[in-house]
């Protein structure tokens, strides 16, 4: 069994407290609230994607921003964080194989979608479809929309959040095994408005993060391949979604 003796809960001071809570409460909450508020909608212009985008940006550096000046406020060094690259060329192969892999898996997936009737792709697509862009003006702030998000969420779940949960456990296996589902645990809680599929989804998503974040060192690996997944969903989802209409459809014919 785990020895609860090797927890040491005096290793998370207040702020970082503070910030843990905000993570399980407060994102999970504007998330679900924005997400009802888009589907109330029929469509979104150009202009309420584009705000989207940019809110959204703004709100993952403002966590970024206040998660960095407290990390190094109590001393959190770079190489807790995961940004310190010792071997380079381990990273380096990591990183390519673990990003073809993941874009991979969601163009397949994305082809999958495309062949099934349009009421039958469930809410996660409808919700997407919403939000992913349609013009050619949208696509350059999607990117920064996924740059951003690829650099935030995994400096915030596998960087802050794994930290201070390997503060806390003891150095064990085990006690890695348990931080690594925790932030999980944390990471899936972010995209409560996905429901609780997304939910089971985004946890086994997060294990898989942090087991390549633990193994290469780094967030390197991490960041590439969650900005890689989004821009693949971001950027080719909407064309190929186009191209192939649904079947049931009088216009199809």
């Amino acid at each position: 069994m785990f020895p609860f003796s090797a927890v040491n809960l005096s290793a998370i001071p207040w702020d970082f407290t503070l910030i843990l809570i905000v993570l399980a409460v407060l994102v999970p909450w504007r998330g679900a609230v924005r997400v009802r508020r888009l589907l109330a909608q029929s469509a979104l212009t150009t202009t309420q994607r584009l705000s989207l985008y940019a809110s959204t940006i703004a709100f993952q550096w403002l966590i970024v921003a206040v998660i960095s000046w407290r990390s190094c406020s109590r001393h959190l060094s770079p190489n807790e964080l995961g940004l310190v690259v010792s071997v380079v060329w381990q990273t380096a192969t990591i990183t390519v194989v673990f990003t073809a892999l993941l874009c991979l898996n969601q163009w397949a997936g994305l082809r999958k979608i495309a062949l099934v009737p349009v009421d039958q792709r469930g809410f996660l697509f409808q919700f997407t479809q919403k939000i992913m862009p349609q013009t050619p003006i949208e696509s350059p702030a999607f990117v920064a929309l996924a740059l951003t998000a690829g650099l935030s969420e995994e400096f915030v779940y596998r960087g802050f959040v794994l930290a201070v949960l390997r503060r806390v456990l003891s150095g064990s296996v085990f006690g890695a095994f348990i931080a690594i589902v925790v932030s999980s645990l944390w990471f899936a809680l972010a995209h409560l408005y996905q429901g609780h599929r997304g939910i089971i989804t985004t946890f086994v998503v997060g294990i898989l993060f942090s087991i390549v974040r633990t193994w290469s060192g780094n967030l390197i690996p991490a960041v590439v391949g969650h900005i890689g997944v989004d821009l693949v969903a971001g950027l080719y989802a909407p064309r190929m979604l186009r191209a192939r209409p649904d079947p049931t459809s009088p216009n199809a014919l």
